[in-house]
């Protein structure tokens, strides 16, 4: 009820809670700290996790100023792994290496030369369409050339790892770390897939 109550005080004052969910995006990915950032954007709420870990634990935050998570009260909320010490010590050092700017600049710079191999590869009869920012970004294949899990297993035979999406699409995201010699490793691995290489 006083969860209930808090919603409805903050709803009355800003009419809408806007929650960004930067899941994915969020945290250096796409070249900014928050994707949204890239659309000039401050949500009331952030939802952050995957990154927030550093690879290494599952851990996820909501992320807001007091006078939004201020609405719970002690005892009205809980989580089965909330409050993980080994988790929330990783987490802490995720957002220290990203007060820098030195892996969204990163981020920045390698998706740049990333985008820009991939742009390469559409209208050539294999893809379809590139999107995203950063180090992230989404590869719609044509059909004929394989569904995207196929395209994400042949992928995987050659040592590189991609998530197949929404039928035909493969998603990449390659780690914020990786050398430039890497990235161009993994672009020729999905260059031999696409022209028919297993």
């Amino acid at each position: 009820a006083g969860y209930l109550r808090g919603v409805r005080e903050l709803t009355a004052r800003r009419n809408v809670l806007f929650m960004a969910d930067e899941i994915q995006s969020g945290l250096g990915r796409t070249g900014r700290t928050f994707a949204c950032e890239h659309e000039g954007v401050v949500p009331d709420v952030y939802i952050l996790g995957k990154a927030l870990g550093g690879g290494v634990v599952p851990v996820s935050a909501v992320v807001a100023d007091r006078s939004v998570l201020g609405v719970f009260r002690p005892g009205e909320h809980g989580s089965t792994f909330g409050g993980n010490p080994l988790a929330c010590a990783v987490a802490l050092e995720v957002i220290a290496l990203l007060r820098t700017g030195e892996y969204q600049e990163r981020a920045a710079e390698l998706g740049e030369h990333l985008h820009a191999e991939l742009g390469l590869l559409v209208g050539g009869g294999a893809v379809q369409a590139v999107r995203g920012r950063g180090l992230w970004a989404g590869v719609d294949i044509v059909p004929s050339r394989g569904t995207g899990r196929e395209i994400s297993e042949r992928l995987m035979e050659r040592g590189v790892l991609v998530k197949d999406t929404h039928g035909s699409t493969i998603r990449l995201a390659p780690p914020l770390v990786i050398s430039k010699e890497d990235l161009d490793w993994g672009l020729e691995q999905l260059r031999a897939v696409l022209a028919g290489g297993s």
